[in-house]
């Protein structure tokens, strides 16, 4: 995938990884209030942070994309409060310590007004409290681990939350797919996987089905026929596999080598072109949850599809639009904003009602969560599908 670098907006990679052996301590104090003042010209800068190299590389960059594109977007029609914006982007590789470090360079060094990321729920769990402390808004795309945003009053997320992810599909599987023996196979590492894990089986259980198995894998894993096994032996009619591509296309090929034969589930960490290589045709006739589909006629949503496929030659992926909503509705919150101040663009944040996003319209509620719906797309000839939507 080729990229140009927009206008105003300027792209640093941090790979650090290589000089520690052992993750570095969150900053243990913020900035003070005149140590975070910004420049009272010149660029406004913000920061994203998120895996651009690694084994989930391809969620993060294609998140950078739409938050890069958005800059884009603004700074072509005259930039914020009359200022071009700056994005300064850092890889985390998918590891915590990287996350760490990329978020206490943003708060430190470049002393950004707002930080979009991380991409990965474990990420945003291991930054938030070091944002908080700093008091410097913090938007996540993609987090969607209900204890993201319970960290503090500065953290924010545009994507909905696991509770509500996850029973959207517990609701699919007994409503429209009348199952009732279901099994599950999460990442025991992954707070995400966890998260959705642990909805899907109440949810799905408090409809009248039963979980007749919950394995897991461990993030980097290789050979998961143990628990593909094990799943085999308790019988379900589904099994459910709330991980990210980079495992779930892996898990679909091997499951399908073993005579698993049973419709897979899935949540939004499939949503990558990466996992249909990875699978090699295993996940046909799969169900997963995600945030939109492509042939949803929303005039917003097919503005954004046709302008981003101008731009990059290529369709978006979900995790694009995750990103440009979150990009656009931190900068419109920056242009109303009394200051440049992190509590007056807190405030401008947390009063986001309505807005016209790509993957619907969007409303802050009291917990910095939005209000939106979810959509479950099928897996057909190697293509995904619109199958049903979930309202709140």
């Amino acid at each position: 995938m080729h990229r140009l670098l927009p206008l105003f907006a300027t792209v640093a990679l941090c790979s650090l990884a290589c000089e520690r052996k052992s993750p570095p301590p969150p900053p243990s104090a913020p900035a003070t209030s005149e140590q975070r003042v910004p420049a009272r010209e010149g660029p406004i800068v913000i920061g994203m942070l998120g895996s651009l190299t690694g084994s989930e590389a391809s969620f993060g960059t294609v998140v950078r994309d739409g938050i890069q594109f958005a800059v884009e977007q603004v700074n072509a029609a005259g930039g914020v409060k009359g200022r071009p914006v700056e994005l300064r982007a850092y890889d985390t590789q998918g590891k915590l310590e990287e996350s760490v470090a990329a978020a206490k360079r943003l708060l430190t060094q470049d002393k950004v007004v707002l930080i979009l990321g991380d991409v990965t729920s474990s990420g945003s769990l291991a930054i938030a409290d070091a944002v908080q402390a700093a008091r410097v808004p913090m938007v996540t795309p993609s987090s969607t681990h209900p204890d993201v945003t319970k960290k503090g009053d500065f953290i924010f997320r545009t994507c909905f939350i696991d509770p509500f992810q996850g029973g959207a599909m517990a609701r699919f599987a007994r409503e429209n797919l009348k199952l009732e023996r279901v099994a599950v196979l999460h990442d025991s590492k992954n707070a995400s996987s966890l998260g959705l894990s642990e909805a899907f089986i109440a949810a799905f259980q408090k409809l009248g089905g039963t979980v007749v198995a919950v394995e897991s894998y461990a993030k980097g894993d290789s050979d998961y026929r143990g628990p593909l096994l094990a799943v085999k032996k308790a019988k379900p009619q589904a099994l459910y596999l709330p991980g990210f591509y980079s495992e779930v296309g892996v898990i679909a090929r091997q499951a399908r080598e073993m005579g698993l034969t049973l419709p897979l589930l899935g949540g939004d960490g499939w949503e990558s072109d990466r996992i249909f290589e990875l699978a090699g045709g295993a996940l046909e006739g799969a169900y997963y949850s995600s945030h939109y589909a492509e042939d949803n006629p929303a005039p917003e949503l097919q503005r954004f599809i046709t302008s981003f496929r101008e731009r990059y030659g290529r369709s978006p992926e979900a995790a694009s639009a995750l990103g440009y909503d979150a990009a656009k509705v931190a900068l419109a919150a920056i242009e109303r904003a009394k200051s440049l101040s992190g509590p007056d663009i807190r405030d401008a944040l947390a009063s986001t009602k309505d807005y016209p996003g790509a993957t619907g319209s969007l409303t802050l509620d009291a917990d910095r969560n939005p209000v939106k719906p979810a959509v479950i797309l099928t897996i057909r000839e190697g293509k995904r599908r619109f199958a049903a939507a979930v309202t709140p």
